[in-house]
This record gives structure tokens, sequence and C-alpha cells, in this order.
């Protein structure tokens, strides 16, 4: 088994329910956009952040 798959399966087993059942959910989430080959089309959280970080900092003189 992949190291990826193995960790998450270790993971959602030391979870607390509520936890890895979000998990599975983005889980879920990410590899249907995957198989829809969509996953380039999508703004990623830490570009998205990177962006507003630009935003906030003060204009260059």
């Amino acid at each position: 088994m992949d190291a990826l798959a193995e960790t998450l399966d270790a993971k959602l087993r030391s979870w607390k329910p509520a936890t890895a059942a979000e998990v599975r959910a983005r889980v879920g989430e990410v590899i249907a956009l995957a198989d829809s080959d969509v996953l380039d089309l999508m703004r990623s959280r830490t570009r998205e952040q990177a962006v507003l970080d630009m935003l906030d900092e003060p204009p260059a003189r």
C-alpha cells in the first residue's frame, strides 16, 4: 500500500469519529475532483492565502 494511504488509514483510526468523518468527506471530494480532471482549475487554499496576505501588506513606496 502507498505510504500516504497507510498514514491516512492510521490517522483515521486514531482521530475522534467526527474528525475522521470530516477527513473522509474531504478526501472523497478530492478523489471525485481528480476523477473529473478539475483539480487544476481550483484555487488552492495556500495560493488564496498568499494573495490575501499580499493585499494586507502595507503599500510599497
